[in-house]
């Protein structure tokens, strides 16, 4: 059934959930190395995903799997995506992470060009090329290390951060070959499964006994991580993806704040003007590719 309010109510939901996570690891970064975050973000997100399946009564079939090396390819790419990113967000201010993250529906374009074979216009280049201007006015601060503007500490966060965009976009080029054969469910706790596994690789390297009210912080990212997943699959059921997908822009106001009152870092007019590039971009390939949707389906429907 669509409801295009619900659609939207729950993307809303799921960019809350994915911030306030991204904050509790922030939060516990100083405290616990990057694979250990990894592994309570995987291995706690599985059963909320196993209940969601067995409250649809689809636990039986919701986890099978035709493809069972895809899964893990996909799960190696982005499992290197998440480290990489928690590791930015640990080094970083917490917008300007949020900010370069929207790099990775820009790189996503290129792949799927390259790998996929997607025709790309002229429209989505200029719009890629334009959002990758808005990550270099971002980034200018971090790249001026003669200047005394940016620390190395906080120059290595942006280019893990980057780095992680581009891991991500790439586990979406293998996502959206996946699902012509294997459910979505299966793809989300298959992955969860695989960076919970590839997260002890980690263990010789530094992990730690958390105090409890980290492992309390540490065990509610993955529940909230796991919620904040399945509102943003169910989102998909009630509105297109098309309408449903600028909302992601809105977790950029939802940062500001945490950054402000959380964590006390200011937000600089060059980090938002940077930042506003890049949404624009984003936002202009989404609507462009929703019109161009409409005028195809419109094609499809008029008598010959």
């Amino acid at each position: 059934m669509r409801n295009p309010r619900t659609g939207i109510l729950l993307k809303l939901g799921s960019v809350f959930l994915f911030t306030v996570m991204a904050a509790i690891l922030k939060a516990t970064a100083p405290a616990v190395p990057t694979g250990e975050q990894v592994f309570f973000r995987s291995f706690f997100g599985i059963p909320v995903i196993l209940v969601w399946l067995a409250l649809k009564g689809e636990l039986a079939t919701g986890l099978r799997t035709a493809n069972p090396m895809a899964h893990a390819y996909r799960g190696i790419i982005g499992t290197i995506s998440m480290g990489c990113g928690f590791a930015g967000l640990g080094l970083l201010p917490f917008p300007e992470a949020t900010a370069l993250n929207y790099a990775m529906p820009l790189i996503t374009v290129i792949f799927a060009a390259m790998f996929l074979d997607e025709r790309v216009g002229v429209f989505r280049l200029s719009m890629v090329a334009l959002g990758f201007a808005g990550v270099l006015i971002v980034l200018s601060q971090r790249l001026s290390l003669g200047m005394g503007s940016a620390s190395a500490e906080q120059s290595l966060g942006a280019m893990l951060t980057l780095t992680g965009a581009a891991f991500g976009a790439l586990a979406q080029i293998f996502i959206s070959r996946m699902v012509a054969t294997e459910q979505t469910s299966a793809v989300v706790f298959w992955f969860l499964v695989t960076a919970s596994v590839l997260s002890l690789v980690t263990l010789p390297f530094g992990w730690v006994v958390p105090d409890p009210a980290t492992t309390g912080l540490l065990v509610a990212a993955g529940l909230v991580g796991g919620l904040a997943q399945i509102m943003l699959t169910s989102s998909y059921r009630f509105a297109d993806a098309s309408l449903v997908a600028p909302f992601d822009y809105a977790s950029m106001l939802m940062a500001i704040a945490v950054g402000w009152f959380v964590f006390g870092e200011p937000t600089t007019l060059r980090m938002l003007a940077g930042a506003a590039v890049i949404i624009a971009a984003g936002v202009a390939i989404i609507l462009r590719e929703r019109h161009l949707g409409i005028r195809r389906g419109q094609r499809a429907g008029t008598p010959r």
